[in-house]
């Protein structure tokens, strides 16, 4: 089995190019996830922690340019790579703008994305992947196993819904950041109406009895713009 190299969003909206591209990169080693046009790049980016996003300009839903603006406000690091059939000067600098690290035009051979990709991951990746790639996560006197939807205190246990398990993952990898109410509705439910919100309310209410056990844990409401979950 080889060694993973790295985990790759690659969001393409042409079926063929994208199947390819992921064969191909899966081949190298990496780890690669597959949307087909933006709304379902933007909830895949946060289901999970990538290495490097792979970007598609012309997509349905939400082109490339607006959906790398908004990876860049929740991660301003990782690094993106913008795929693209077209060549304007304005175009590129346009998509720098939006945060590319990199912009490649098609035609292109796989060989010479790969080689991009592994330029920058060079200068980017951290030391251990397994540490970028985890769903088990610690707060405070916890420990929160995401894939099996538990969350652990001195050896109980207390079993999550599918819902609070994924709101509590999107606020442990944004710790003590802002997860704004519009960004946690899209990704989990896939808008952001009033019902919804009120629902994600009633999850927020739940996951706070949850961990009242560690009092250094809290899930603070910032009003009117979302949450921050806190370790004193």
């Amino acid at each position: 089995m080889k060694d993973v190299k790295g985990n790759i969003l690659l969001v393409e909206d042409d079926e063929n190019l994208g199947f390819v591209i992921k064969d191909s990169l899966e081949e190298e080693g990496y780890l690669v996830n597959l949307a087909k046009d933006g709304e379902e790049g933007f909830r895949q980016f946060h289901s999970k922690t990538y290495d490097i996003c792979l970007l598609d300009v012309m997509l349905p839903l939400k082109d490339g340019f607006t959906l790398a603006q908004e990876i860049r406000e929740a991660n301003a690091d990782v690094p993106i790579i913008f795929l693209t059939a077209r060549s304007l000067d304005e175009d590129k600098i346009k998509g720098f703008q939006s945060g590319a690290d990199d912009y490649i035009t098609k035609p292109f051979s796989v060989s010479e994305l790969t080689y991009r990709i592994k330029a920058i991951l060079k200068r980017t990746k951290p030391a251990d992947l397994h540490e970028t790639q985890k769903d088990n996560f610690v707060i405070g006197k916890f420990e929160f196993d995401f894939p099996n939807q538990l969350l652990k205190l001195h050896g109980q246990e207390q079993s999550l819904t599918k819902k609070e398990a994924e709101i509590l993952k999107l606020l442990c990898l944004n710790k003590n950041q802002l997860l704004s109410r519009d960004m946690a509705l899209k990704v989990i439910w896939g808008d952001n109406d009033y019902f919804k919100g009120r629902s994600m309310d009633v999850f927020i209410a739940k996951l706070r009895k949850y961990l009242k056990d560690d009092p250094k844990v809290e899930i603070i409401n910032i009003h009117g713009t979302g949450f921050k979950l806190t370790e004193k």
